[in-house]
């Protein structure tokens, strides 16, 4: 997330590296939707923190409480739910922040790691995505020859693995980010690149990282998976029932991830190049400027989306729900049957 879109209005733009006392507030003209935006940004966020968590929670708890150990499938997804909730989770700081005119009121520490847990969100998404992509492909399309490598153990290394990629690709927001006092906004957290060179390197790295490999390796994979349910369709081949039931919610959530979160990388990539100069003009940075505000809250949203599709799409998973409600309300009976029975005996003994 770069200072436009998470620290101070787009409007002022990045601070100038060889004068750090000052915002280099561009010669383009202050637009009315700025005063909009900041004005609803904050309601916008806590509907999506409440949403987020109380959902998020919710598939975790039924994931983890569930009397049948989880599928790879399910531990991919369970591990994306996990990310969406450390999103979600840093959200309402940021609601603060804008509230209080870009003022961080939180303190160093909290700044670096609040952008931490959200730029991890973007990296461990989307990779969380590679991986069921690639247990779909692999269950669809090799299921004979690479069918082993689809165990539950194999599941739990790739989501630790993901997450330590994750953690590393945040490492420039862990070290750049910074609150210092501006006259205008007060102590303001924001990005202080040492360089204009290291800037478009961090972002390139953004770009490639959480948008070219990874949508790549996901176009392949879902194209694939098209192709042999196609072919499943045509020969009237029976796959497992529970295989075609996973893929259905995979390709829904992918789906919905590309709706939310493609609009953003384009956004970021135009930015990226009118930084670099590639790009200009005064309407084309302020279109830009506003674009990657809607966009990157059209991307948070995907975070609350994504158990909303487990429920509307996911008949395991709905059939895992009412089998953990269960568990619960037998666990109930149960305890007040023994209260029962222990009231009974110490009344039979008085």
């Amino acid at each position: 997330m770069t200072l436009q879109s998470t620290s101070i209005p787009v409007y002022a733009t990045t601070l100038p590296y060889g004068d750090q006392n000052d915002t280099n507030v561009t010669d383009c003209p202050d637009l009315d939707i700025w005063h909009w935006l900041n004005d609803n940004q904050p309601v916008y966020i806590l509907v999506l923190t409440v949403l987020g968590i109380l959902l998020n929670v919710i598939v975790l708890l039924v994931f983890c409480l569930h009397k049948k150990a989880c599928t790879v499938a399910e531990i991919y997804l369970s591990n994306l739910a996990a990310a969406d909730l450390v999103l979600v989770s840093c959200l309402p700081f940021w609601a603060v922040n804008i509230s209080n005119n870009f003022n961080w009121p939180f303190g160093q520490f909290m700044c670096k790691v609040v952008n931490v847990g959200i730029k991890m969100n973007v990296y461990c998404s989307i990779y969380f995505l590679v991986l069921v992509s690639i247990d779909r492909y692999i269950a669809l399309v090799h299921t004979m020859s690479y069918g082993r490598m689809r165990r539950p153990k194999y599941a739990k290394l790739g989501s630790l693995l993901t997450w330590g990629f994750g953690l590393l690709l945040s490492v420039p927001a862990l070290v750049f980010r910074e609150v210092r006092h501006f006259p205008q906004y007060g102590m303001v957290c924001f990005l202080a690149y040492p360089s204009h060179t290291v800037e478009l390197l961090c972002d390139g790295m953004l770009i490639v990282f959480s948008f070219i490999i990874p949508i790549s390796i996901i176009t392949f994979c879902t194209y694939k998976i098209i192709q042999a349910l196609h072919v499943q369709a045509i020969e009237r081949i029976n796959a497992e029932k529970t295989e075609q039931k996973a893929t259905t919610l995979v390709l829904a959530v992918l789906l919905a991830f590309l709706i939310c979160w493609v609009p953003f990388h384009m956004v970021t990539i135009l930015d990226v190049l009118l930084r670099a100069e590639v790009l200009g003009g005064c309407h084309l940075s302020g279109a830009i400027d506003i674009c990657n505000q809607i966009f990157t809250y059209l991307a948070f949203f995907n975070s609350v989306l994504n158990p909303i599709l487990y429920v509307i799409v996911g008949k395991n998973f709905r059939k895992k729900v009412w089998e953990v409600l269960h568990q619960w309300s037998n666990k109930s009976k149960s305890t007040e049957s023994v209260r029962s029975n222990l009231s009974s005996t110490l009344k039979t003994l008085v």
